[in-house]
C-alpha cells in the first residue's frame, strides 16, 4: 500500500502560481491526521460533504495505522529524527536519507499527499533540517526535494507552502513563516560545482523573509536575502537581495513595484 498515489482521495487546492483562486480549506477537529486540514490550507483527505463508506474509512484507518508504525520505526532507527505525532502519516510514503549525526525535525500538523517519493529529504552528517508547524509540502505537481549537505542547516518556518520545489543547502537556508514556493522553483546557497581549476565553488547563506511568495520556476541563488512580504514572479532568477515589500521579476530579477500587507493573504 505504501506509495500508492490513489489511496487517499482529496480535492485539488490552488497552486502558488494562481493568486486569483486563493482560498483556505476549513480545518476539522478529527484526531486522525488524514482527516484534518492544517492551517497552511492543505485539504483534508476526507472533507465536509464527502460521503465515505464504513469499509473505506476502515481501510484508511488501517493504512494510517501501518504508516504510523513505519514512521515510529524510522524515528527509533534514526536518533536525530523528530516526527510530531500530529504530523500527517502520509510521510510514510516519503523518501528519507538520514546520515549518522544528522537531525530532521518535522513539526505538528505538517502535511503532504500520500504519493510514492513525493517528498525526498536528504540530511547529511552534521546537517539539520527543521520544518515548522502547519506547513504543507505539496507533491501533486512534482516532488518536494530538500537536500542538506554536511554541516548545513535548513529552517522552514511555520505555515509554509512548498509546492513541488527544490531546496539545497551547503551552508544555510533560512525560510520565514508563511512563505510560499511554487512548482519547479529552486533555492540554492551554493554554485554546486567549481567553475574551473582557479575559481572554486562559492557558498553563501540565503534568507527568505516572512510572508514571501516565490512563484513557479524561480531560481534563487547564493547570498540572496529576500525581504519580508515580497513577491518574485514566474521564471525569474534572483541574483541580488531584495528589500521588503518588493515585487520583482526577470532574469536577473529586478524590482518592479511594491507589495502591500501579505500577512493575512490565504493560499
Amino acid at each position: 500500500m505504501i506509495g500508492s498515489p490513489s489511496v487517499f482521495p482529496h480535492t485539488t487546492p490552488p497552486t502558488a502560481s494562481s493568486p486569483s483562486d486563493s482560498r483556505k480549506a476549513s480545518p476539522r477537529r478529527d484526531n486522525d491526521s488524514f482527516l484534518r486540514a492544517p492551517r497552511c490550507g492543505a485539504p483534508p483527505c476526507i472533507g465536509p460533504g464527502k460521503v465515505t463508506s464504513v469499509a473505506t474509512r476502515w481501510r484508511l484507518k488501517t493504512v494510517q495505522a501501518f504508516d504510523r508504525l513505519r514512521l515510529r520505526w524510522l524515528v527509533a532507527r534514526h536518533p536525530g529524527f523528530s516526527f510530531s505525532e500530529e504530523a500527517s502519516t502520509n510521510f510514510a510514503s516519503a523518501h528519507f536519507a538520514l546520515a549518522p549525526g544528522s537531525r530532521l525535525d518535522i513539526g505538528p500538523r505538517v502535511y503532504t499527499e500520500r504519493r510514492a517519493h513525493g517528498v525526498h529529504i536528504s540530511v547529511a552528517e552534521g546537517a539539520h533540517v527543521e520544518i515548522g508547524a502547519d506547513t504543507w509540502l505539496r507533491s501533486d505537481l512534482g516532488p518536494v526535494i530538500i537536500f542538506a549537505f554536511p554541516g548545513a542547516r535548513i529552517r522552514i518556518g511555520r505555515e509554509g507552502f512548498l509546492n513541488g520545489c527544490h531546496l539545497s543547502a551547503k551552508d544555510s537556508l533560512d525560510i520565514g513563516h508563511r512563505v510560499w514556493i511554487g512548482p519547479g522553483s529552486r533555492v540554492w546557497d551554493a554554485d554546486q560545482h567549481d567553475l574551473d581549476a582557479e575559481r572554486v565553488e562559492r557558498v553563501e547563506p540565503v534568507v527568505i523573509g516572512d510572508h514571501c511568495w516565490i512563484a513557479a520556476d524561480v531560481t534563487v541563488l547564493r547570498g540572496v536575502e529576500i525581504g519580508e512580504q515580497s513577491v518574485v514572479g514566474t521564471r525569474s532568477v534572483v541574483t541580488k537581495s531584495l528589500p521588503p515589500h518588493t515585487l520583482a521579476f526577470g532574469s536577473p530579477a529586478t524590482p518592479s513595484g511594491k507589495v502591500g500587507d501579505r500577512s493575512r493573504v490565504q493560499i
